[in-house]
């Protein structure tokens, strides 16, 4: 529980009274925020969000990059990570089931290395990690998006990547009052080969005011998003790896197995803000803020796979080779026996609610200012996800079980053959909902007719803030300020999941609900079809699998406590003639974290699902301290050139599911060098990745005609003093409270009788640097002559190099084929982004690319369980048209918008470590839209 500090509280009551009794005859002037003459904005569309954002940049003390609306509610793409990504040395990272972008990398670091600000106010995340899903931002609440590149000391929740701030708009910042909705129509999985496309829109409305003689502000905002799901093709390799099979004496290379997906993943978004500012005078703010977002996914999933001539299961046997036809000792065509296809209907539905507030006041007194400032941020992530089997009966003859033929194996892809099957699997009076080939155990287990999990994880952040800052004439120090920051942070995760049943004994069956029928893609295999959402109870019965991977590293909570001290000084002068700028400063900060957990007791569990392994809580503690000192330097140089240092000390923390504290231990009787202990766990007293920063940038500013441009080169080395590795570690395990009395001990070889044993965990390790170039250019061509007025470019491009390669042991990579040792997660050696645009009379109209190498990338895998995967780099097109009626005509303020995303159909492709084996291909197909907004 969160408890406000009573000085934080103090602090903000106190300057809310004393800021309402200014007198408030003092603002009949229009002000901003930050009490200054609002000035008219005649810079519109395109080119007004590409100048706020270059404003942004030359004026920082820091290192950034910027995002600016285009107008309200207008950033340059529907989405915030796909406007992001347009950065340089930014890059996104799709979503596996929309193709939309969903989370963010800087410099070459995956997504739990930024730190995520809304308002500048740290953000809780959906996941185990840290790393925010930008989907539950809609881009048409925010008015700029600030990514600090270089330390800043007043900045909380800093990342060692970058610290992302996203900001909504104040009301007060605005002369007048303003209403702007927007709708628009959208057709998404269009021109994707002959699949089905679906329908969709967003909707968006605005209203912003100013009341009591602009003392008080007003900003209501409201968004909805509805996509009724396109069908989607997924197709895996089977794992990557083809198979043998023995054919008049000889072994032959045969397809190891196949699986289709027909998918459909409706998704839905809903999001409400509110802005309240109170401003009775130019030296008083309050500001109250409040942003509310649900997005549901609801994927549904039909397919069909199968082990073409080998066994997945106790009820499958092996098959038999026949009618084959050898080439070069690979089976191009032939049929196998005893082929046993599973039908494959899975449901997920994942529900995520973010609610953010919060309220600022600021108070000036001459040279002195003071604010106040108690936020919170919480996201609760509500997950179910059915998994049902159906085919043949696991006892059914082998005399009646199918045969499976292919053609055109090439004897490296299982994706490369085309197959058929000589039994009807849309037939539900012999395809049933059963425990096809045994995967609960055969005989020897329990039967798994599917698979149920149902669970939530809740994070929840809680801050409060208190700062002074004092304007000083002493050299170049020209202002101090320092504070103090209290973070209280707790997630949660509890899972109830396990097999699904029908009836009692091994072999339960029943039919399948409804006549639906799906035709899968790779071979044209028809199947039957249907949702088997909520039917647990009906259908099926759950038998619980509590064994230790389910208990430990789904169950846990975590609590932590951050204590911040911060003080920065502003520097301004000149050094050899040249005028600068900047700052220098240093946050000292304070951890306090603890977690519970579970032991389970390996020695009395009998490793089957639905067989309970005995456990018991834990709880761990840990505190530490940092000191994180910085240094922006800015030094202008002549005909408006500017060379940018910054210098720092950064740390990412670790993601919140690595810190708690359960596990288990076991006998591992497979050990090459002799039976002995092993198990896994986490670790409550992990601490956080830490790095040292080094940045450097140039960038030259030009004014012409009437537009704004520059160019920049800029380079950065990070050198990671710490990174955390999950690997196998030697413990004796009669000091860490995992071993009981049930677990035996090695009773043969060198470790005959001893408690010491191989232990899982994540650590913190050494590191190694991360290094890179990055190069950019927004050039209006009007500084070239007046005759290109309205065309522009903006263009980047990075490379990225880190010489961080990590062991495959005790990290979960799917598909890892045989590498050993994996990449930086989220690192592209390259990447590549252009805009090219046109605005004139009205017309705004930009085509945009954005190019990425391949990459290992963060998702999460058929148990809902964060992994690490191989991704291709790929290439989004994406264009717009838009046509803004003129103030003199009786359309004033009303814009027309056309646009296509994904026009090149860009894949979504894993592969296996190598990257021409692949296992997973899916497109997405185009998104086509058609709307209309208007402002008045």
């Amino acid at each position: 529980m969160f408890k406000l500090s009573p000085v934080a509280a103090g602090c903000v009551v106190f300057l809310s009274v004393l800021g309402a009794n200014v007198q408030a005859q003092d603002a009949v002037q229009a002000l901003d925020a930050n009490g200054n003459p609002i000035s008219q904005v005649t810079v519109t569309g395109i080119r007004r969000g590409i100048e706020a954002a270059i404003s942004i940049k030359k004026n920082s003390n820091s290192i950034v990059e910027a995002i600016s609306a285009e107008d309200i509610g207008k950033l340059p793409d529907a989405t915030v990570a796909e406007s992001v990504s347009r950065l340089p040395g930014v890059t996104a990272q799709r979503d596996a089931r929309t193709g939309r972008a969903a989370s963010i990398s800087v410099r070459g670091m995956s997504p739990d290395f930024n730190g995520t600000l809304l308002n500048g106010r740290e953000q809780a995340s959906a996941s185990d990690s840290r790393g925010v899903r930008f989907d539950l931002y809609p881009a048409e609440m925010l008015g700029t998006i600030t990514v600090y590149k270089s330390p800043d000391a007043t900045l909380m929740g800093q990342g060692i990547a970058s610290t992302i701030d996203q900001r909504t708009v104040l009301p007060l910042d605005f002369a007048r009052r303003t209403v702007a909705a927007s709708y628009r129509a959208q057709r998404t999985g269009a021109h994707n080969e002959d699949l089905g496309s679906a329908s969709g829109y967003r909707t968006s409305l605005a209203y912003i005011d100013q009341f009591a003689n602009r003392t008080v502000g007003v900003a209501l905002g409201v968004v909805k998003f509805n996509d009724n799901g396109p069908e989607q093709i997924n197709d895996d390799g089977w794992g990557g790896t083809t198979s043998t099979a023995t054919y008049n004496g000889q072994t032959v290379t045969v397809p190891n197995g196949l699986r289709t997906d027909v998918i459909h993943n409706p998704n839905t978004n809903k999001g409400l803000m509110g802005i309240l500012q109170y401003r009775p005078s130019k030296d008083f703010l309050t500001t109250i803020d409040l942003f509310h977002s649900k997005n549901t996914d609801s994927p549904k999933r039909t397919g069909f796979e199968g082990s073409t001539c080998g066994s997945t299961g106790g009820y499958d046997p092996v098959g038999v080779l026949s009618n084959a036809n050898i080439v070069d000792g690979v089976a191009v065509s032939g049929t196998c026996s005893n082929f046993k296809g599973d039908i494959r209907n899975n449901t997920e539905v994942a529900v995520d609610t973010l609610n953010s507030w919060g309220i600022n006041s600021r108070l000036r007194r001459g040279d002195w200012t003071f604010t106040g400032d108690v936020s919170g941020s919480r996201v609760r992530h509500d997950f179910t996800r059915y998994e049902t089997t159906a085919g043949l009966v696991g006892n059914t003859p082998n005399a009646d079980l199918d045969s499976i033929s292919w053609t055109g194996f090439d004897g490296r892809s299982n994706l490369s053959a085309l197959y058929k099957t000589a039994l009807s699997y849309t037939d539900r009076s012999r395809m049933l909902l059963t425990d096809v080939d045994g995967w609960g155990g055969g005989l020897t287990g329990t039967q798994q007719s599917g698979y149920v999990a149902i669970g939530a994880t809740i994070d929840e952040i809680k801050a409060a803030r208190f700062g002074v800052r004092h304007d000083v004439e002493l050299g170049p120090l020209t202002g101090i300020e320092f504070g103090l920051n209290r973070t209280n942070r707790t997630k949660s995760r509890d899972t109830d999941e396990g097999s699904l049943l029908i009836g009692t004994g091994p072999y339960g069956a029943a039919p399948m609900p409804g006549s639906e029928t799906v035709v899968t893609r790779q071979s044209g295999i028809p199947v039957a079809s249907w949702n088997p959402l909520g039917s647990l109870g009906s259908v099926y019965h759950q038998l619980a699998k509590v064994d230790q991977v389910i208990q430990t590293d789904k169950n846990w909570h975590i609590s932590e406590k951050v204590s911040t001290a911060y003080v920065m000084a502003s520097l301004e002068g000149e050094l050899f003639g040249l005028p600068y700028r900047g700052n220098a400063g240093a946050q000292y900060i304070h951890t306090s974290q603890g977690s519970t957990g579970l032991i389970v007791d390996n020695g009395r569990c009998a490793g089957v699902a639905g067989q309970a392994c005995p456990a018991y809580a834990i709880a761990g503690h840990h505190s530490y301290n940092d000191f994180l000192p910085s240094l922006n330097l800015n030094v202008e140089l002549p005909a408006d050139q500017v060379l940018r240092l910054g210098i720092g000390k950064t740390l990412s923390r670790p993601n919140m599911s690595d810190m708690r504290p359960g596990g288990g231990v076991g006998l591992d009787a497979t050990n090459p060098a002799g039976p002995i202990l092993a198990g896994g766990s986490g670790n409550p007293k992990l601490e956080p990745f830490r790095a040292k920063s080094f940045d450097l940038s140039y960038e030259k500013y030009f004014e012409a005609n009437g537009a704004k441009g520059y160019v920049a080169m800029a380079g950065f080395y990070k050198k990671l003093d710490t990174y955390i590795l999950r690997a196998p570690q030697r413990v004796d395990y009669a000091s860490t409270g995992f071993l009981v009395a049930g677990i035996p001990l090695p009773a043969t070889g060198p470790n005959a009788g001893s408690t010491v044993g191989m232990l899982t965990t994540p650590s913190n390790g050494s590191g190694g640097n991360i290094k890179g170039l990055e190069l950019t250019a927004s050039l209006p061509f009007a500084m070239l002559t007046r005759y290109l007025g309205g065309f522009g470019i903006e263009a980047s491009y990075s490379s990225t190099l880190s010489s961080v390669t990590l062991p495959r042991s005790g990290i979960t990579v799917i598909s890892n084929g045989s590498v050993n040792a994996i990449p930086l997660p989220g690192l592209s050696h390259t990447v590549t982004n252009m805009r090219v645009y046109y605005e004139k009379a009205g017309f705004r109209a930009s085509i945009a690319a954005r190019k990425r190498g391949d990459f290992v990338g963060d998702i999460h895998d058929y148990k809902d369980d964060a992994s690490l995967t191989y991704i291709k780099g790929n290439t989004t097109v994406d264009g717009q048209l838009t046509y803004d009626f003129g103030d003199t005509t009786m359309l004033k303020g009303l814009s027309l918008t056309a646009a296509v995303n994904n026009w090149t159909n860009s894949p979504y492709i894993r592969y296996n470590g190598d990257p021409s084996s692949v296992v997973e291909n899916v497109r997405f197909g185009r998104t086509y839209s058609l709307g209309a907004s208007y402002k008045f």
